[in-house]
């Protein structure tokens, strides 16, 4: 385990996307409890400006889809033109029986269907992030 404010190599990085400040800390801490370091953006912009700043050190993005500013999808399509960052994997979150669709469309890792389950998410978590 790592000491406090000091991150440690082995941990996975886990950038969380979400406009909902309540559900992206409540999933933050899930992920933080759980043993990963969590980063936080509140849209899509916010999230490639997260990531251009720390470049490498991100292993998975949790997006939702639905958010102000950027959106997931026009986040996804930036992601996917960037070289630097178009091999991170993309969980989409998101309310709704499409998500199986979008997520093929989006060429996503996968997908956890709001509101997020703790099992659920750090089952899916951890097939990205062992």
């Amino acid at each position: 385990m790592s000491s406090p404010g000091v991150a440690s190599q082995s941990r996975h990085v886990v950038l969380v996307v979400d406009d909902d400040r309540d559900a992206r800390e409540a999933i933050t801490a899930i992920l933080e409890d759980a043993g990963y370091d969590a980063i936080q953006a509140a849209n899509g912009s916010e999230a490639l400006r997260q990531l251009g700043d720390n470049p490498g050190r991100c292993d998975l993005i949790l997006l939702d889809l639905m958010m102000p500013v950027m959106n997931g999808w026009d986040f996804r399509r930036k992601q996917r033109e960037t070289p630097a960052l178009a091999a991170i994997p993309v969980l989409l979150m998101s309310a709704g029986a499409h998500m199986p669709t979008v997520s093929g469309e989006l060429q996503a890792a996968g997908y956890v269907t709001k509101p997020v389950e703790t099992s659920d998410l750090l089952a899916v978590v951890g097939q990205h992030c062992p």
